[in-house]
């Protein structure tokens, strides 16, 4: 596997993370399976550009795998993780709290996100490589403390092919697929900028994949879900 990312006291000594504005109107929007939904304009595309200038100023650390035949998904992408708390919760105050108002797991339900934050980078080339992506895997649930855990992946688009950036327009694969126990797609989520993406993980995750990039350079951001 790749290096670790960098530090969230690195993060502050680098950049700043981008305020992010409170919505009133988000929506969830359900894919064929009630623990798959998308939002759109989660975040706005200003904040969008700027988490990826925030990114980055910090710099990526290319994460990788062997794939199946070392028992692993296949991996190449850049990553940064930061623990940042107060990161965390703007993201979820900012609207996320109330999409989850009657959401439970096994009677659980939703209180806030892992405080863990990861950036993931995937380049159309990259060094010898061409298209980089995130071979078919699942998300495993995370045991925090206090009897907390992670049950629900977010994904959050920070460009797209509707991207306000020039550079970024023209983005073209990387969506994101899922399948079925009989490996029959069940949805494909091309990335838009701003649009927020979740599913349930752990025991019920769907196996899913993140298409090779083919042109220009996709950004995202993630986190999980805590339920209690």
């Amino acid at each position: 596997m790749g290096g670790k990312g960098k530090t969230s006291r690195q993060m502050e000594k680098k950049s700043l993370w981008p305020e992010i504005k409170t919505k009133s109107h988000l929506k969830a929007t359900f894919l064929k399976d009630s623990h798959l939904f998308t939002v759109q304009d989660f975040l706005t595309a200003a904040e969008s550009k700027s988490f990826i200038q925030a990114a980055d100023s910090v710099g990526f650390v290319h994460q990788g795998s062997l794939g199946p035949a070392k028992g692993e998904a296949y991996r190449d992408n850049d990553r940064i993780s930061v623990e940042d708390p107060i990161l965390a919760e703007k993201i979820w105050k900012s609207g996320l709290d109330k999409l989850f108002n009657g959401i439970e797991v096994q009677g659980r339900v939703a209180v806030g996100l892992n405080p863990n934050i990861r950036f993931y980078r995937y380049a159309a080339v990259s060094g010898y490589k061409v298209g980089q992506r995130f071979g078919p895997h699942i998300d495993e649930s995370i045991d925090l403390e206090g009897g907390h855990s992670t049950e629900y992946t977010l994904l959050v688009y920070l460009n797209g092919t509707n991207s306000s950036t020039s550079n970024n327009q023209n983005l073209v694969g990387g969506e994101t697929v899922f399948y079925d126990s009989r490996k029959r797609i069940v949805a494909e989520v091309a990335p838009a900028e701003g649009m927020a993406l979740l599913h349930l993980h752990g025991e019920k995750c769907m196996l899913h994949e993140a298409r090779i990039v083919k042109k220009s350079v996709k950004y995202v951001l993630r986190s999980d879900v805590v339920f209690a």
